[in-house]
């Protein structure tokens, strides 16, 4: 009996996999009986949530219909129940009569009642199946000691704390429908890719992608769990004294966009070009649960990072961090709090979601989008990464259509506010009014005409990048540094300039297409490379499957997100 009622609350199968390097894998056949109750238990799932999304219309419907009473609500509840009984029964019978089933099931709970030690591990990851039955492999409790290093935050609720207790009650109901609105749709718009209906459309993409990098890159699937009690799904791809791989010493942690999934993301980027990668899912994405509410994406990427060095011995020099598009605010936390990684890669990120959000919404709601974003959703990049002082490079894409104000001017990019913020962070003696304008100039310019401007301020990289060493090998090489203080206003924008075309990468092409490995390099440093000089590379077609299907993952999303904000 206990047997039948471990097959009836046991994971679902999905495939089996080989030995790496030949991972032929075999995809799980269930008999007849498991066949039907796990389409019963589908269709039940997918009517519950398309329940659940049409609540609001459904509710008032029900209570205009005359005919529908309690009676008839208890009687439709008894019999969907029933169903779900009948079907959890059919799939127990059948797959306690499937041997490769009972097989995988001992497996699963030898590896379940022992410590997730490799050889624990290894038979289990033959095996695809439903992620909630994942043993942990690594809690944020095991680093006690790590957990008393203080974390950085940002101001996290601007609105709420304005004004007096007059002017709070006043603001109360707008504060009230903005919290209900982040509920309903507010998180859902931001974070299209946490939709129970887009996770069931793209389910089957997300298993091939996942597939291609266990059975191509020799993946490790990992549970990591969070101080707020969520598990996160990650995967890593280890190089480590391969020689093949120069850089597979150094990790690549990469922060996915806002309908973005680690199995057909941007991890394919700094595989390609050599690196050891670590990807993550955000909570509330396929298989990770929780919400992406900003603390809830603090604390997965902070067990995430503590993971990488304390669960797989990464130092933290060797660490890049690698963000795209929304991942920017994760990957900018992270930097702040992990200020000794290697490198910070910021690919098409704006530094705050406000601007973003208000335009794309109607003008008499604007108070009320304020009210929501600044106090449950306030994604600011912008101020994170003015507290890390490392390695960056913000990778800009020149025809974004997303994180821009108007996709028609280059000057409206939000990569552009990013880029101003970390100069007047790092730099602020090079500011006055003369530079402003000379580099607001510069980044509203073509990257075709950007070196005509430069040529014409005079910008000598020679020079600059002498100065700049001088400067750091007398003074150090702390922040914000004050070089500059004792310049003229033209020798100012020359000099700001050259440091803009260092941070600065613009990459020819929209927002959702893949980046090319060649722009994925190490971030640069004042003293390292004094060649590094920005250069464009045209878009070309990736070949990739799982890229292709994240390109399809985003269309299909942002359908999703125009018809709830619709």
């Amino acid at each position: 009996m206990t047997r039948l009622w471990s097959c009836m609350m046991g994971p679902r199968l999905y495939k089996i996999y080989g030995d790496f390097p030949r991972l032929q894998s075999e995809v799980y056949v269930p008999n007849a009986l498991e066949k039907i109750g796990n389409k019963i238990i589908q269709g039940l799932n997918i009517l519950y949530n398309i329940g659940l999304y049409t609540s609001p219309f459904l509710a008032t419907s029900l209570y205009r219909w005359e005919q529908f009473t309690y009676i008839s609500a208890v009687k439709c509840s008894t019999g969907l129940g029933l169903l779900l009984i009948v079907a959890m029964v059919f799939r127990g019978f059948g797959r306690r009569l499937n041997p490769v089933y009972m097989s995988f099931l001992k497996i699963l709970a030898k590896a379940q009642q022992n410590s997730p030690t490799d050889k624990v591990m290894e038979p289990l990851r033959k095996y695809e199946f439903d992620f909630s039955a994942w043993p942990i492999n690594f809690d944020w409790t095991e680093t006690e000691r790590y957990e008393r290093k203080p974390r950085v935050y940002v101001d996290r609720g601007l609105t709420r704390r304005k004004g007096g207790i007059i002017n709070q009650i006043a603001t109360m109901p707008c504060q009230i429908i903005a919290w209900i609105v982040t509920i309903l749709i507010g998180k859902k718009m931001i974070y299209p890719g946490s939709i129970q209906l887009l996770q069931i459309a793209v389910d089957q993409y997300l298993l091939q992608g996942r597939e291609k990098l266990i059975q191509e890159q020799g993946g490790l699937r990992n549970k990591v769990t969070t101080r707020d009690g969520n598990s996160i799904d990650t995967m890593l791809v280890d190089r480590r004294g391969k020689k093949q791989y120069p850089n597979g010493k150094t990790l690549v942690v990469c922060c996915e966009g806002n309908a973005g999934f680690y199995e057909v993301g941007i991890m394919s980027t700094p595989l390609e070009a050599g690196f050891s990668v670590l990807g993550w899912n955000h909570p509330g994405f396929a298989s990770s649960t929780g919400t992406p509410y900003p603390s809830q994406e603090q604390n997965a990427v902070d067990a995430v990072m503590q993971f990488a060095i304390h669960g797989l011995g990464f130092r933290e020099e060797d660490i890049i961090i690698y963000g795209w598009s929304i991942g920017g605010y994760t990957s900018t936390w992270a930097a702040m709090n992990y200020p000794q990684i290697r490198g910070l890669i910021l690919d098409a990120t704006f530094d705050d979601i406000l601007p973003l959000a208000l335009p794309r919404m109607p003008a008499c709601m604007g108070s009320i989008v304020t009210a929501a974003i600044r106090n449950h959703m306030n994604l600011n990049p912008g101020d994170q990464l003015s507290l890390y002082y490392g390695p960056v490079t913000l990778i800009r894409r020149t025809k974004d259509e997303i994180i821009t104000t108007d996709e028609t001017q280059l000057r409206c990019n939000r990569s552009n506010d990013l880029l101003m913020k970390l100069m007047r962070t790092r730099y602020p003696e090079l500011l006055c009014t003369q530079s402003i304008e000379v580099l607001a100039q510069w980044m509203s310019e073509e990257p075709a005409l950007q070196g005509a401007i430069m040529s014409e301020c005079g910008v000598d990289n020679d020079l600059c990048s002498t100065l700049l060493a001088t400067y750091i090998t007398e003074q150090g090489e702390s922040h914000p540094l004050m070089i500059g203080e004792d310049m003229t206003d033209s020798d100012k924008s020359k000099l700001l300039l050259y440091l803009a075309s260092k941070y600065l990468v613009d990459y020819n092409s929209p927002h959702n297409n893949p980046l090319e490995p060649c722009y994925f390099r190490k971030p640069w440093k004042p003293l390292s490379d004094s060649s590094y000089v920005q250069h464009t590379v045209e878009p070309q077609k990736s070949n990739c499957s799982q890229l292709n299907q994240l390109c399809k993952c985003i269309f299909v999303s942002a359908f999703i997100s125009v018809f709830l904000r619709v």
